[in-house]
């Protein structure tokens, strides 16, 4: 009895401080992230040069009126990360990367009331974030899309400031006004970091779609099963096509690819040279070449090849080059004119993307995808070197850091 006169009481306290302007709403005493649960400090992995990251601990931000603190509870590895790992193309040291990340909203200003979907927020969801609007009229226009992302910040790639909480490779997240986020509560925590990955797929198959080749009776060939070609391969068999050849140098990624609906599978390994590599996609997709082609790698070699995947009349998607991987060499001639084939390029997502994401990973489930098995190895945020280093290797599909 005395405890629960005490919670009531502390629940008057909070509202009686929200009343006074108090800014920012904290969960109360019983539920998740209450108040006197906040840290006064928390961690970030901050990558502070090449291959190196350093776990570093700062003041938990204030939170203002149009703010959202959000306690993270996993982050998938991406390529991009990869590359800044290895590179830093984008010159952001130091950085604290993450931005396929999930968590729970434990603090929130008193502006914020709904997501960018309409969807009701409150203490205690789980959210993911998308783009963080600049003053950029094509990107806040009614109609958003018409602009991919790449016009805009995300969250993990921003450069390091007095904030510091700017990335989802952390223990808590700042999400600031004028950014989307995305009430995601009803999916569980493997769906929830698979989002945005999954986001940049959507994105590819609706360019794809806008060609009128890509159909449900399409001949499908998807070159290469990471992440991103076994993605493409659930979404297009979610969609209901079914002649799905998925082509790679790893048979436990081909294998892999058949448990996620591909009919067919080919181990470019084992054919010497263009012309039978060819002939060995027109054999397994009964004596066809490929109505539709996705381009999945992020090799040169791999986009100078898949134009011999398609037939005359045909489309292809090219995916693969987040950043610059160098130059195919094609012929236009013989790759493009005589075939006469529908190109279109994909990068990144738009933010009515991520919506459609969210129902795409409810079907996989639906029907018995195995989507979670993307996630093949976790790690804790300050074993985050050794789980770059495990992506970089690649024994693995997606790999994820998961705070307890």
């Amino acid at each position: 009895m005395d405890a629960n006169k005490a919670n009531i009481e502390e629940i008057v306290k909070q509202v009686l401080a929200n009343m006074a302007g108090n800014g920012a709403t904290a969960a109360p005493s019983g539920s998740a992230g209450k108040a006197s649960e906040l840290p006064k400090t928390a961690r970030v992995a901050m990558l502070t040069d090449l291959e190196h990251y350093e776990i570093k601990e700062f003041p938990l931000p204030e939170v203002g009126d149009d703010d959202i603190l959000v306690k993270v509870e996993g982050c998938g590895i991406c390529g991009t990360d990869a590359h800044e790992f290895k590179k830093d193309p984008f010159g952001l040291i130091p950085v604290v990367l993450g931005h396929e990340g999930t968590g729970e909203i434990v603090k929130m200003g008193k502006n914020v009331k709904k997501d960018s979907a309409g969807k009701d927020l409150k203490l205690g969801d789980k959210v993911v974030t998308c783009m963080i609007f600049k003053d950029d009229p094509e990107i806040t226009m009614f109609d958003l899309n018409k602009q991919n992302v790449g016009g805009a910040d995300v969250y993990g790639l921003l450069p390091d400031d007095e904030v510091h909480f700017n990335g989802w490779f952390s223990d808590y997240i700042l999400i600031r006004g004028g950014s989307t986020v995305f009430n995601v509560s009803d999916l569980d925590l493997y769906s929830r970091i698979l989002i945005e990955p999954c986001a940049v797929l959507i994105h590819a198959v609706e360019r794809a779609k806008s060609t009128g080749i890509l159909r449900f009776n399409s001949r499908v060939a998807v070159q290469g099963c990471g992440p991103i070609g076994l993605i493409c391969i659930a979404i297009l068999r979610t969609m209901g096509i079914n002649d799905i050849l998925a082509v790679d140098g790893e048979q436990k990624r081909l294998d892999f690819a058949r448990r996620l609906g591909a009919a067919e599978t080919l181990n470019f390994k084992d054919y010497k040279g263009i012309e039978a590599l060819a002939e060995g996609v027109k054999s397994k997709l009964g004596g066809h070449l490929a109505d539709f082609a996705f381009q999945c790698t992020g090799s040169p070699v791999g986009h100078s090849n898949i134009y011999k995947f398609v037939r005359n009349g045909g489309g292809l998607c090219e995916l693969g080059f987040f950043i610059n991987g160098g130059d195919a060499t094609i012929n236009p001639h013989f790759d493009i004119c005589s075939k006469e084939l529908t190109m279109v390029g994909s990068w990144v997502y738009t933010l009515r993307d991520y919506a459609t994401t969210f129902e795409f990973l409810k079907s996989a489930k639906k029907i018995g995808l195995p989507m979670d098995e993307l996630i093949t190895d976790t790690f804790p945020l300050e074993q985050i070197n050794e789980a770059h280093r495990t992506n970089l290797a690649m024994t693995g599909l997606k790999i994820a850091i998961i705070n307890q």
